[in-house]
């Protein structure tokens, strides 16, 4: 077992302790997490890693989706970033909205995620950009500064 897998398998411990299933609040918690230990970038490729190898393990490889996966990690990133609450409970508080499973059909028209290439890879938002896409958080300071 590698240690992203070991990683992962926590995070999903920690995630279902008290909910007993993984539905789409344990989703975004586990994200939490991962946001919150190993930064933004290194989630998206943790957790989707590990939703693929899930569902890969559940027989259901189909069902895992690259640009859902990353969209949320990066949704649940800029949010973390913005607070910094250390509670999920409070997090989830703060942002409702993280906790609607729909919410990625404010950012994507259904055919886009619906089709081969979203679910493949990386596809960027067409129907309106992510709340960070003004400011670029992927600056770094010392470039912000020049």
């Amino acid at each position: 077992m590698t240690d992203r897998t070991a990683d992962f398998d926590a995070l999903m411990a920690e995630a279902t302790a008290t909910a007993g299933r993984f539905g789409h609040r344990e989703h975004v918690h586990l994200t939490w997490l991962a946001v919150r230990r190993f930064g933004t970038p290194a989630a998206v490729d943790l957790v989707s890693d590990g939703i693929r190898r899930t569902a890969r393990y559940a027989g259901a490889p189909q069902k895992y989706h690259a640009t859902v996966s990353r969209a949320w990690v990066e949704l649940v990133g800029h949010h973390a970033a913005e607070h910094g609450e250390d509670d999920f409970t409070a997090f989830a508080g703060h942002h409702p909205a993280l906790l609607d499973k729909r919410l990625l059909t404010r950012f994507y028209r259904p055919a886009t995620l619906a089709g081969p290439q979203a679910k493949a890879g990386w596809v960027e938002p067409d129907l309106a950009p992510f709340p960070w896409a003004d400011t670029d958080r992927r600056e770094t300071p010392e470039a912000r500064a020049h």
